[in-house]
């Protein structure tokens, strides 16, 4: 469990630090003269370390925005909110002005002195509540109300795996695709219910999971159609009077669901 908590916390302390750094980079492009000012001798040091904004932003808003996704999904659509341009839109103003909008260099101007209605600057609150959303997921590894629930799942998961390998290593073909079958459908279940997925069915299978976590967009086409092959190969582990599941298809099974296991939550 310590190791699952350390790499989430590792991967969140990294991705605050960017995004710290992005923030710096659009308050100095927006008030050059207030950051130099503001952090004195440190500047020059800090200056170095600036992102490309630009081409920085965009690996750092997808990749928060998949961590957000798993970890703490109520808050997407807040985050999504500062970086995407309201729909519909007639009129620019601060109040709907957006980071996309920076990256884009919008600025807007009224009467013969172009005077500025509203420009880049505006977006930065919208970065600093992004900032804050990545900082929140952060502060449930510290907080007592922290479900450790699936960081305890996954370290059984990973000595349940461990036991499928050992089983097909000694001939042991079935059992070790049963095994590895039990874990992909636990974890399947638990990732509906962080998502909020529901089934009616009293024991829903890995296929019926499968299908409600892909039209629920949780699950894209590409690793729906793998965890359907790898639920195939499962049923052939669980059901004598079909032919005998190969070495290769249930090393296929288990290093399958060890990869969802660690990717999808």
């Amino acid at each position: 469990m310590q190791a699952n908590l350390e790499k989430f916390k590792k991967d969140l302390k990294k991705l605050s630090k960017n995004g710290e750094l992005l923030l710096l980079s659009m308050q100095y492009s927006c008030h050059p003269e207030q950051v130099e000012e503001a952090y004195g001798d440190d500047f020059d040091k800090l200056k170095k370390l600036m992102p490309n904004f630009g081409h920085d932003y965009q690996t750092w808003y997808s990749e928060s925005k998949a961590l957000i996704k798993q970890l703490l999904p109520d808050r997407l659509g807040d985050f999504t909110r500062h970086y995407e341009k309201p729909k519909p839109r007639k009129d620019i103003t601060f109040e709907n002005y957006r980071i996309e909008d920076y990256l884009q260099g919008l600025r807007v101007t009224r009467g013969w002195e172009k005077e500025l209605v509203v420009g880049p600057s505006a977006a930065i609150p919208h970065l600093e509540q992004q900032l804050a959303i990545v900082k929140a997921v952060s502060a449930r590894f510290e907080s007592s109300l922290f479900d450790i629930r699936q960081l305890v799942q996954a370290d059984l998961f990973d000595s349940e795996i461990s036991a499928a390998q050992e089983l097909l290593k000694n001939g042991f073909i079935r059992a070790a695709g049963a095994i590895a079958g039990v874990v992909l459908e636990k974890h399947l279940g638990q990732v509906a219910q962080n998502h909020n997925v529901t089934t009616r069915k009293k024991n829903p299978s890995i296929s019926d999971f499968n299908d409600l976590l892909k039209n629920d967009d949780v699950l894209d086409t590409p690793a729906w159609r793998q965890i359907q092959r790898l639920g195939d190969i499962r049923n052939l582990c669980d059901h004598s009077k079909d032919r005998e599941p190969t070495k290769d298809e249930v090393q296929e099974l288990i290093s399958g669901v060890e990869k969802f296991t660690k990717t999808l939550f």
